[in-house]
């Protein structure tokens, strides 16, 4: 079959099309980034090893293409479904949990709290997470700041583990961000909870995926936020990074020491995200059922007295523990780590808050984690 026969095939579906891979452009983990030939129409493309085997140029290649069709920022790429005349090598079954279940890309995983798992012992003994210090962030974006700040906070002694959850992206794959984070030694490990897939260790739930930080990724600390691809509907409940909440709750379940970022931005140019987010007033304020550490960072230019007074203007942040921290050094540290890392496509310099206010939580986290036990019911100023 040559490039220009188009084999016989009817897309069944809305949002599918068919080509022949042109160029393989990268290969890097459990991701391939293609160019794909569809209607002599030269299309962007990614392959997922977990869910389809690896092309080669000249294979022929169903897409996936709703979110390019659709216009979407997010996901904004066409998508590998099935390498025509290709398929995965047999193999034995990791093990007999199925992530993406019940559709056609369904896959068996080894959960690492699973019996087939060499931790299923280990894990049957875990009671609780003894005030290890858990950071939920709200987006996959805040990741690199409250890494590289907690690392600089303990000196780079901390091990750092990401639990990245199923409200947003699915394969850890997706993220750019992660990988740069790992090889910089800022992330230890990684698990994908409930239906996400992909890291070194694999949670059935969010619960789970905090024990497995603890008991099997010796965490000193633990960073819970989704994966890239945040959505919303510009309603108050109807946004993906309201599972913050469910990690905060989480994590105090089951005796973590919680410790909420900030959404913050002097950039954005949405009212209900301008200076602090209305999706953080919604998780602290609404869906928090207990009490949390929630850093915020100190600044210094003018924004700095109309920043703290909006703070104090909301009495549903009363209940928490709020710390105001100088983060610039937290900041510092990745601007030095050379990761490169944006929010809604504004870099650091174009977002200063939003970063620092992620910093801000990192070098808590780092602080509570050298100190080993905090009650939640302390004067937090002294942190100041």
């Amino acid at each position: 079959m040559n490039e220009e026969e188009t084999p016989a095939f009817q897309a069944p579906i809305r949002y599918r099309a068919i080509g022949y891979v042109e160029e393989v452009i990268s290969e890097c983990g459990q991701r391939q980034e293609l160019w794909v030939q569809v209607n002599r129409e030269r299309r962007h493309a990614v392959n997922f090893l977990e869910l389809c085997p690896p092309v080669a140029v000249h294979n022929w290649v169903i897409l996936n293409t709703t979110a390019v069709e659709l216009g979407l920022g997010s996901g904004g790429d066409d998508f590998v479904i099935e390498v025509i005349g290709k398929q995965l090598l047999p193999q034995t079954p990791p093990g007999h949990i199925m992530k993406l279940r019940y559709t056609p890309l369904q896959m068996p995983v080894l959960a690492t709290a699973a019996p087939e798992s060499p931790y299923h012992e280990a894990l049957l003994k875990f009671e609780s997470l003894e005030d290890l210090p858990v950071v939920c962030a709200e987006l996959h974006s805040q990741v690199a700041a409250v890494a590289a700040a907690a690392k600089w906070e303990t000196g780079g002694s901390a091990r750092i583990g990401y639990v990245m959850t199923d409200s947003s992206a699915l394969p850890l794959a997706v993220s750019r961000l992660i990988p740069d984070l790992r090889s910089s030694g800022l992330i230890d490990f990684v698990v994908t909870a409930g239906q996400a897939f992909g890291g070194d260790y694999e949670a059935v739930n969010l619960y789970s995926a905090l024990a497995i930080s603890k008991v099997v990724g010796k965490a000193d600390i633990v960073i819970v936020a989704q994966g890239p691809g945040s959505v919303g509907t510009a309603t108050d409940l109807d946004f993906s990074g309201a599972e913050q909440a469910i990690a905060l709750n989480a994590t105090i379940s089951l005796a973590g020491c919680p410790i909420a970022v900030v959404r913050a931005s002097g950039s954005d140019p949405r009212a209900r995200h301008h200076f602090l987010s209305h999706h953080t007033l919604t998780v602290l304020g609404r869906l928090t059922l207990g009490s949390c550490f929630v850093a915020f960072p100190k600044l210094t230019d003018e924004t700095s007295e109309m920043f703290r007074a909006m703070v104090e203007t909301h009495p549903e942040l009363e209940r928490h523990g709020l710390i105001w921290i100088d983060a610039e050094v937290g900041l510092e540290a990745l601007i030095r780590s050379g990761i490169s890392v944006t929010t809604m496509g504004r870099s650091i310099q174009e977002d200063r808050l939003f970063f620092l206010s992620a910093a801000a939580a990192g070098l808590l986290a780092g602080q509570i984690a050298t100190d080993h036990r905090v009650d939640l019911s302390f004067d937090p100023s002294h942190r100041e």
